[in-house]
């Protein structure tokens, strides 16, 4: 019996180590029952130059960041997901030094529940700082953002919206935890008085300390998706933790048209992301 579970246990070592190996983003088709399918990916690195799972990365603890994409990467086929956000921030060389979950919506809005079974299996999976845990979207993943954020406010550590709104009727607990809301006031697509009500359902709590509101003149849909490439997103989020007293918002980041302009000039290059709401 020792004999078998010794091999059982090698075999699992095997299979983590090709996985930890793969220094990408793995596909999860079906992996969690009741859940999305979902991209995962682990920081790097994970493993020696002999392959072997570093003891000191092994034992430590990284955040978990939660992508939510838009209407047009919607469906079946995961490969759709990888074409803007947080996937394609890191395969242009933006380091994002944590774990990146990247569901995919099949269609209609985003279920917080849903979500939050792919984040248990993370957790149980890896060594998440549950402490730690982000989550942005852009418009139907910023009404997922939003939804997340309201459904679990004592899980989320801090969230970003970029272009959204809210479909769930309880917005009350947004007020708990650091939130950036991001809107372009010449979106056609969602207007920003979709924000605006999100906004106006925290101020009701009698308690916005929490929260900031980027209301972007001029900007339209598609724009603020270079904020999924720009540096102080990620400074921003992991400057806040559930630990934090009082779980104050970090107020020492902003976001303007100038910034958005210049989003991937440290990446040394130019280009604009495949957005189609």
């Amino acid at each position: 019996m020792s004999t078998l579970r010794n091999i059982t246990a090698t075999m699992m070592l095997m299979v983590a180590t090709t996985v930890a190996c793969s220094q990408g983003f793995t596909a999860h088709v079906g992996t969690v029952p009741g859940a999305y399918n979902f991209w995962f990916h682990a920081p790097a690195p994970l493993t020696t130059d002999e392959g072997e799972v570093a003891a000191d990365i092994a034992a430590s603890h990284y955040p978990l960041l939660i992508f939510l994409h838009g209407r047009s990467l919607c469906g079946n086929n995961l490969a759709k997901v990888k074409r803007y956000g947080a996937i394609d921030a890191v395969a242009r060389g933006r380091s994002i030094d944590c774990f990146i979950m990247a569901p995919q919506n099949p269609g209609g809005s985003w279920n917080p529940h849903k979500i939050m079974n792919i984040v248990d299996w993370a957790i149980k999976n890896y060594n998440v700082d549950t402490t730690r845990i982000y989550v942005y979207g852009m418009s139907l993943g910023g009404y997922g953002t939003i939804d997340l954020a309201a459904t679990y406010p004592d899980r989320i550590a801090a969230a970003m919206a970029l272009c959204g709104g809210g479909s769930v009727k309880d917005l009350s607990g947004l007020s708990k935890l650091p939130l950036w809301i991001v809107h372009g006031t010449a979106d056609r697509a969602v207007p920003v008085s979709a924000s605006d009500r999100v906004v106006e359902a925290i101020k009701a709590t009698g308690d916005d300390s929490r929260l900031i509101y980027t209301r972007m003149p001029g900007i339209d849909h598609g724009r603020p998706a270079r904020i999924f490439y720009m540096g102080q997103t990620y400074d921003w989020l992991f400057s806040h933790s559930l630990l934090d007293p009082g779980r104050e918002v970090n107020r020492d980041f902003v976001i303007t048209a100038e910034m958005l302009q210049n989003a991937y000039q440290d990446l040394g290059r130019n280009f604009e992301p495949d957005y189609d709401e």
